[in-house]
Order: structure tokens, then C-alpha cells, then sequence
């Protein structure tokens, strides 16, 4: 089943869903996974593997890791080809000053935003429905 490609049904059609646990971004530089983690997301790199894991599981595993965030699910399937999508999310977010790293999954569009800015994010999403509601 293909996503929808027509943004402003992406846009308007949103629900947003933002996730309890506080996420970070560590590196496996040997590429190994320790016992117990279970990742967000992996992605292979020159340097090492990078995995989104719960501050929790990195704490636990005594891995350095960076940058807590949540996790907010842009809950509508979206096709891996849409055009301007997350350049329209991205770009609101960036408009309050606010860093976000986007991840792709095969239905839907995962933004990863600092923790202590997560409902600000979820308030400016929320806006962007509304708008392309209009």
C-alpha cells in the first residue's frame, strides 16, 4: 500500500503522537549491539553505527550518548517519495529556533525534538493542521 503523496492531505490529515520516553542519540563505533538495547532506529555510517535508544537503556548500558529528545510520530502514512513534507514540518520548527532530526520509517515520519522543547513542537504541529484544515 503506497502513502499519500498530496501535501496538503499529509498536512491536514496529521495526528500527532508524541511518545513518553526520553530518547538520545549514541554511536557504536565497533558496530556491536549490547545486550538489552532495543533501537528506535540504527544507521549504518563510516564511523559506526548511530542508534536512537531510551536515555534509559543508554544510561544502563554506560554508552556516552547526546541529544535527549521525544519522539513525535506524524501518524499519517505518508509515501516515501512525497515531496515538501518534511521540509514544511522542518521548517516550522526551525522557525521557533528549534533543532529536530527527522527519521523516515516506511509509514510514517518520525521527528526527534529536545526534550525540553516537545510541547512547543507538539503546539506549533497542532497549528500546521489547523492551517491546512483551513
Amino acid at each position: 500500500m503506497t502513502g499519500s503523496r498530496d501535501l496538503r492531505h499529509l498536512l491536514s490529515g496529521m495526528a500527532l503522537v508524541l511518545e513518553d520516553e526520553t530518547y538520545v542519540f549514541a554511536t557504536l563505533r565497533d558496530r556491536k549491539l549490547p545486550p538489552g538495547l532495543t533501537p528506535r532506529m540504527m544507521m549504518q555510517e563510516r564511523e559506526g553505527t548511530t542508534v536512537i535508544i531510551t536515555e534509559d537503556e543508554a544510561t544502563a548500558a554506560t554508552l556516552p550518548h547526546e541529544f535527549p529528545c521525544r519522539m513525535i510520530t506524524l501518524n499519517i502514512h505518508s509515501a516515501l517519495d512525497a515531496v515538501g513534507f518534511l521540509a514544511k514540518v522542518t521548517t516550522r520548527l526551525a522557525g521557533l529556533g528549534m533543532g529536530v532530526n527527522p527519521v523516515a520509517g516506511f509509514y510514517h515520519d518520525h521527528l526527534f525534538v529536545p526534550s525540553d522543547r516537545a510541547n512547543d513542537a507538539m503546539t506549533a504541529l497542532g497549528e500546521m493542521v489547523r492551517e491546512a484544515r483551513g
